[in-house]
């Protein structure tokens, strides 16, 4: 399960058509925005249902997937978009909290707000959950910059925000316009992930399809698509002081040299990704300046030392005993901590 979330005409609707042309069956588009008709190949290559009325996205769910829709042998499911339902039934909620209480500024409260996402996710459930297929939600930023930021672990997660569609998904993808060497081009940036082949910070760039997801995730996991990621290794926490002072001197290294280094002690460009988003706010790590760039080369080479220290001071810092592997997301934890 995949939501893609990004500003209008970043491409979000061409992602959830490519799903058409992934090789995972016959594809159907629950279109609340109503714009689906547009698309190539609607109604030939794929089922576009227009839902003219919020209140209709359930009716519709249940058609395809215990109804006469069945019929239809559906392989995979779109949703375009969350933003578009949840945005109409939660101004219900609100047109009747004002309503109720005569106060045209009045907003539900916080049990108003929980009942109201409870039911509201069922639609999440009933397509993610119950329908055993490969699905894409579509979901739009409008506001981005007034969302709170929550930290875990390995970074800086998208904001819950009060749809709660990032329960439900594996894999969230917000998807942006940027400069990358001197051209605008389409970037895919994992910000929520169950997946160890999609780490937080792993980007895909250009027309990125479904198709490109899936065999990205052949890729890396391979025959163990099932199978759980390794034990975390165990590193300590601090690192003793030196007693002389440290003379900084700002080396002059650049955002590929840096990734490349980040290679080379174990890292990966994700996890450069991820430290430029919670150190530096900044997604895109071509536009980092020099100094946020020496910035993230001091942590990375300080929390390699650290891990070589935690192995007993033998071998590179990116092995690590046999019989305790580390996993993927280990080294953009490693990257935090340092």
């Amino acid at each position: 399960m995949v939501a893609v979330r990004g500003g209008a005409g970043t491409g979000k609707s061409q992602f959830l058509r490519s799903m058409a042309d992934a090789g995972v069956g016959r594809l159907c588009i629950f279109d609340v925005e109503r714009k689906t008709r547009l698309l190539r190949g609607v109604g030939t290559h794929f089922d576009g249902l227009e839902v003219e009325r919020p209140d209709e996205l359930p009716e519709f769910i249940d058609w395809a997937l215990s109804g006469e829709g069945r019929e239809q042998n559906y392989g995979c499911f779109g949703l375009d978009s969350w933003a578009a339902y949840f945005g109409a039934k939660h101004s219900e909620t609100i047109a009747a909290v004002r309503e109720r209480t005569n106060d045209p500024l009045a907003q539900p409260s916080a049990e108003e707000l929980a009942a109201d996402q409870m039911v509201l996710q069922g639609v999440l459930r009933r397509l993610c959950m119950e329908s055993g297929k490969s699905v894409v939600i579509v979901d739009q930023i409008a506001a981005k910059g007034k969302e709170s930021k929550e930290d875990n672990e390995v970074g800086r997660v998208l904001p819950m925000t009060a749809s709660g569609l990032e329960y439900f998904v594996d894999v969230m993808v917000e998807v942006s316009l940027q400069e990358r060497d001197g051209e605008i081009t389409r970037v895919f940036q994992v910000v929520k992930s169950n997946s160890p082949a999609f780490e937080v910070g792993f980007e895909m760039t250009g027309n990125v399809t479904f198709k490109d997801f899936l065999e990205h995730m052949k890729r890396e996991s391979g025959d163990e698509l099932e199978r759980t990621a390794a034990k975390m290794t165990p590193v300590v926490e601090t690192l003793e002081e030196k007693a002389s002072p440290l003379t900084l001197v700002a080396p002059q290294i650049t955002i590929q040299e840096l990734v490349a280094k980040a290679e080379r002690l174990g890292f990966k460009q994700a996890d450069v990704v991820t430290g430029a988003k919670v150190y530096h706010n900044q997604p895109n790590i071509y536009r980092l300046t020099p100094e946020q760039i020496t910035d993230l080369d001091r942590r990375m080479t300080t929390r390699a030392e650290r891990m070589k220290m935690a192995q007993g001071g033998t071998g590179d810092a990116a092995k690590a005993p046999a019989n305790d592997a580390t996993p993927k997301t280990q080294a953009a934890r490693n990257l935090k901590r340092a």
